[in-house]
């Protein structure tokens, strides 16, 4: 067989792999409202919080019972600062799936922010039990994708932090640190 014709079988095999697997993680839809779902998150990522809720909005309206959309929905209102919505939505799919640790995780980034620790250690707790590998953090490429060197803490470094802080005097907490606490980062997948 001709050189310039295997060439051509081979270069067409591995776009026609390429293309496959790029329709079936990007393009496919495995579950009803994933593309706009999918669209949210990237509105989420850009800070573009309005389109974001407003896709997430969308996607709610049609599968009520769609928990990530509910976690994305109540992440983008902790961004906006809506706590009582966010938290109204982080329950939401608490109630969906009361084993969805990065809920739990999020919900305890909410009680933090609003000063609510108790609730904010319990739930950070409740996440790492459920999940081990939130305490991890980020990876290195999702890091380097998004220019941050250093690595963020996590929500264990936040619960360990906060448990040695609850145990002090009142007078001695030094619970927020904002220059610190802008630093932690939401927990999706």
């Amino acid at each position: 067989m001709n050189k310039n014709i295997l060439a051509a079988i081979f270069t067409l095999s591995i776009l026609g792999i390429v293309g496959f697997y790029y329709y079936k993680y990007s393009v496919l839809e495995t579950t009803p409202g994933e593309n706009k779902y999918r669209l949210g998150n990237k509105y989420l990522e850009d800070g573009d919080y309005k389109d974001a809720l407003q896709l997430f909005d969308e996607v709610l309206a049609e599968h009520t019972e769609y928990k990530e959309a509910h976690l994305a929905k109540a992440i983008t209102l902790l961004q906006m600062e809506r706590f009582d919505e966010s938290r109204e939505s982080f329950n939401r799919a608490i109630g969906l799936d009361n084993r969805y640790a990065q809920a739990y995780a999020n919900r305890g980034i909410l009680n933090d922010r609003v000063g609510r620790h108790e609730a904010a250690l319990h739930d950070y707790r409740k996440a790492l039990k459920l999940n081990p590998e939130l305490a991890e953090g980020p990876g290195w490429l999702w890091r380097f994708l998004r220019n941050i060197p250093d690595r963020p803490p996590t929500i264990a470094d936040r619960a360990d932090y906060l448990e040695a802080e609850l145990k002090k005097p009142e007078s001695e907490r030094l619970i927020r640190v904002p220059e610190l606490d802008s630093k932690q980062r939401m927990y999706k997948k």
